[in-house]
């Protein structure tokens, strides 16, 4: 039966889910559900199912947006138009080789805040092939930097894999370096889904996965930067 988990007990739309640990409500309010299956709130999309996505209704991401000043050899910020540039650590995903965010989907029982700390340290910084030491480090750093977010977005996201019946849902923070010095200490090396990592000038002519290239237009925006 589609409408059930594993254990054949009936999925508790519009609410935290306590027998399988997971947040089925949505971030822009309350979904119908129709014949004990959910129905996408935006709209149709010619797909019935779950599709590619791994449940039912809305399936939660976090990305984080990590941002720094770009600067010239001498350190001062490079001006574009009288304002100046943004630079953004941006992944090249595996699966379609699009550039994108460094987040990920929230595991059932986690929180944002802990999947946006993890997902940029497995996929910006390949905490996962790193040794323990060397990944104690990393996480505590992590905790001190990621400590003072801006909540960027929180809503519906125009994902290739939604469907009538399961659709992403993102919550984006920005994690903004103003001097420069705080990500300095760590080497971006790709991992886990990512193929490639680096930094990124912030611009209209910038490519992105899915409405990421959205996300960072209104990080530009919140910091007065070239667009």
């Amino acid at each position: 039966d589609l409408r059930k988990g594993p254990a054949n007990v009936p999925l508790k739309y519009n609410a935290l889910d306590t027998t399988y640990n997971t947040d089925r409500k949505s971030y822009i309010g309350e979904y119908e559900v129709v014949q004990g299956v959910p129905r996408n709130p935006v709209g149709r999309t010619g797909m019935i199912g779950r599709g590619d996505l791994g449940r039912w209704g809305p399936n939660h991401a976090a990305d984080p947006v990590v941002t720094r000043w770009k600067r010239d050899s001498s350190g001062e910020k490079v001006m574009k138009e009288g304002k100046p540039v943004l630079e953004i650590v941006a992944i090249q995903r595996r699966d379609c080789k699009e550039w994108a965010l460094p987040g990920g989907m929230v595991d059932p029982g986690d929180t944002v805040t802990n999947t946006l700390k993890k997902e940029f340290g497995e996929e910006a910084l390949n905490s996962l092939e790193v040794s323990p030491e060397e990944n104690k480090r990393i996480q505590e750093s992590l905790e001190h930097l990621f400590h003072h977010g801006t909540l960027v977005f929180q809503g519906y996201i125009d994902d290739p894999r939604n469907t009538d019946n399961a659709w992403m849902e993102s919550q984006a923070v920005n994690f903004h370096d103003d001097s420069g010095n705080a990500f300095n200490k760590f080497t971006l090396q790709a991992g886990d889904d990512a193929q490639n990592v680096k930094w990124v000038e912030v611009s209209h002519e910038l490519r992105l996965y899915a409405n990421h290239l959205d996300l960072v237009k209104e990080v530009a925006m919140k910091h007065k930067a070239y667009w």
